[in-house]
Order: structure tokens, then sequence, then C-alpha cells
């Protein structure tokens, strides 16, 4: 069922046109990863009663005013539709992650003008909605900076990006990720400490085990 993120995003544009102005904010969630390492598709692995890939999807819920998620996987795809979100399709994983991360921001620079887009990754299963609004919330305060989840000062997914570094994130190749943006602009950077759990991301059935 979709998650209700159009009205409660209008509520928060609301708050803001109070003030006297409005931040458009949206999402990209990155799940078309090739899961080498796991021998797999990981984001369809059961992690405590639900797809590994609904905990992002369901933590991004509310915040935003348009989300795209960019995977190859039908399932994926069908999940987001059901959500309301914008489905994006990526057929070549091989390529790298960069580009994920551009398809992502076509689709949503498409459908209009962004202040920031937050970038979040799918294999981050006990990521929390309060997370996800922690770091928007920090972003809206200062909204020309980077800001991304961290523990114990080492960043961290979600990030989330100004309009002013788009045309530099459009221009990665091969795969790099935001990342190389952030290392570009590390004076931008501004982190919110979080619980480690929720910025583990699963790579092995290890990683699985260690989690649970």
């Amino acid at each position: 069922m979709p998650c209700g993120f159009r009205a409660q995003a209008l509520l928060r544009n609301l708050n803001y046109r109070r003030a006297g102005y409005v931040l458009k904010i949206g999402c990209v969630v990155m799940a078309a990863g090739g899961s080498v390492r796991f021998g797999s598709n990981k984001l369809l692995l059961d992690v405590g009663g639900r797809r590994m890939f609904e905990g992002c999807l369901d933590a991004v819920c509310g915040a935003f005013d348009a989300v795209a998620v960019v995977s190859g996987c039908d399932e994926i795809l069908s999940a987001a539709c059901e959500r309301g979100f914008i489905p994006v399709v990526n057929d070549r994983p091989e390529d790298g992650v960069s580009l994920t991360v551009r398809l992502g921001l076509e689709t949503l620079l498409r459908t209009g003008e962004f202040n920031g887009v937050m970038f979040a990754v799918a294999d981050q299963p006990l990521l929390s909605a309060i997370t996800v609004r922690r770091v928007v919330n920090e972003w809206e305060r200062f909204p020309q900076l980077i800001v991304a989840a961290s523990h114990g000062g080492k960043k961290g997914n979600p990030c989330m990006f100004p309009a002013r570094l788009f045309e530099e994130i459009m221009g990665l190749t091969g795969d790099v990720g935001g990342s190389a943006v952030i290392r570009r602009h590390s004076e931008l950077l501004r982190c919110v400490e979080v619980d480690a759990a929720e910025l583990a991301d699963i790579d092995t059935t290890a990683d699985v085990r260690a989690l649970l």
C-alpha cells in the first residue's frame, strides 16, 4: 500500500511556506547491485520477516516529495510502485554504481527542480525512518551542505546532497558513487551520529548472521 509520503511531504512544505520558503527534496534508493559476493540477489533475502530491500523503502516513506527506486529486479520495482515511488530500471549493474546514481537523479530531475536529494542503499536492512528524518532535518537546517549518517565519526549512508552538486554527481563514471564527490568537498560534510547497526550493510551470508 502507498506509504502516504506525499501527504507528509505536503505538511512539511506547509510549515516551510509559513516561514516564507519551501525546500523540495527527493530520494534515490539504490537497489541495482549485482550481489556478486553474496551469490544471489541478497536484497530479496528475508531479514526479520521482510525482504531486505523493504527496510530501506519503509524507512524513506513520508520524508520526501518524490522517491526514485533504481533496480533491475521486478520484485523491487513492483514494491516501489506499491508505495507510490518511481520505479527506474537499471539492467546494467555491471556498469557500476555511478549508473544507478545517474539514472535515479535524472529521473527525479525530470519531474521538477529539487533543492536536495538523498541517496540511500537498499542493503541496510536496519535503517530506520527516524534516522532518515534526522538526516533530512539536519540538511534542512544546512541546505548548502552534504549531510550523512555516521557512527563513531565514520561516514555511512544515507547521504543528502545540495542541488549545487548535482552536475558533479551526474558526471560520475564507473563503480564510483557519491563518496567521490564528498572527498572532493570534505569541507561541506556534516554528520549525524546514529547506531552502528543501522549503517551495517549486507555483502555475505556471514554478515546476515552477525547482524541478526
